[in-house]
């Protein structure tokens, strides 16, 4: 059998691009008055704006930004793709926080910018946790004021987090994944050796879910989206993009009009309203109505560069491996099959 630091190791490789060199660096501001505060070079400098290094229990110090919106009533704490820094999404997180009147943290995961270790699957469970923390201890921001964003990748500890917090005030999953291996070959069960199990995880969030996806999207197909806003125990409308992709859904205007609309909602939420749908939600359910989006292009957003171009693609496997997990899927009932397929992978 393959052990987890293995299993880790070789889906660290295939799921993580840092961008090379980072797009910013940290250091300490010396000059008279910044009294040793933390600024990052590369990103505009504003009062608003704090620079964090986060300390992990992995033992990793992650980089955070935490724009401050005066008007907020909740905070937004968001996880990025594959292939993006803080510096490549600084513009979008002042466009994000304006427009939404939130708060809004954003990290880099272990090894990504300028933070510290290497990137893998446990170590941004780690990472989110850790920022997670921060905002609780440094900031006094409960889960009752807190918002879940993950894009892309960042669906997989957006889901972890919020799999255990069960008083969170929602969820965003914008072009998320079901799971590592589903993005590359179309399985409906689950690999050990699987990386960032959202298919399961969702099933346990009980706050409502917002799914955002392209419905053209080739990196990571609009059937996980679909799939994950069926599994969510509260699903809020989701947002289908007619001919948004994986990386450019900022730039419809019903991005950031459903979105806002979202949060106004999470805003007036009540306890009595959430028993209330907690009640509806042991009735049976209406059929779900399909969001249509509009294809305009008008709004000011930044696109987020979330990911690599599909033929590097957010995770590779071996064409051998491909032709053996479709035959697993052909022939189950081969006993000991999937055992053999780990023991061919040890190799």
């Amino acid at each position: 059998m393959l052990s987890g630091c293995t299993v880790s190791s070789l889906a660290a490789r295939f799921a993580f691009f840092p961008p090379e060199p980072a797009t910013y660096a940290v250091r300490k501001d010396e000059a008279c008055g910044g009294g040793g505060r933390l600024v990052a070079s590369g990103v505009p400098r504003d009062a608003a704006v704090d620079v964090l290094l986060v300390d992990t229990r992995k033992g990793n110090k992650v980089v955070a930004f935490y724009l401050r919106n005066p008007a907020a009533r909740l905070t937004v704490l968001y996880s990025h793709g594959n292939a993006a820094d803080l510096g490549q999404l600084y513009d979008l997180f002042v466009q994000l926080k304006v427009n939404l009147k939130v708060n809004l943290m954003g990290y880099d995961y272990s090894g990504y910018g300028a933070s510290t270790g290497k990137p893998s699957e446990e170590n941004t469970y780690a990472d989110i946790e850790a920022v997670y923390q921060c905002l609780e201890t440094e900031y006094g921001i409960s889960q009752e004021d807190l918002i879940l964003y993950g894009q892309s990748v960042g669906s997989g500890p957006t889901l972890h987090l919020a799999s255990r917090l069960p008083r969170l005030r929602g969820v965003v999953l914008h072009s998320a994944i079901l799971s590592g291996l589903r993005v590359v070959c179309h399985v409906n069960f689950t690999f050990c050796f699987d990386i960032y199990n959202n298919v399961k995880k969702i099933k346990k969030v009980k706050s409502p879910v917002l799914v955002i996806h392209g419905t053209d999207d080739d990196v990571v197909n609009w059937s996980h989206g679909n799939e994950l806003w069926k599994l969510a125990r509260e699903p809020y409308d989701p947002l289908w993009i007619k001919g948004g992709g994986h990386c450019n859904l900022e730039l419809y205007p019903d991005f950031i009009r459903h979105l806002s609309k979202f949060i106004r909602e999470m805003e007036n939420i009540t306890t009595k309203t959430r028993l209330k749908k907690i009640r509806q939600s042991l009735q049976p359910a209406p059929k779900k109505v399909h969001h249509r989006a509009s294809t305009g292009t008008t709004t000011t957003f930044t696109t987020n560069c979330c990911c690599r171009i599909r033929l590097q693609g957010m995770l590779q496997v071996p064409n051998l491996l491909l032709l053996l997990l479709q035959l697993l899927q052909e022939l189950p009932q081969v006993p000991n099959l999937q055992m053999l397929l780990l023991r061919f992978m040890q190799r």
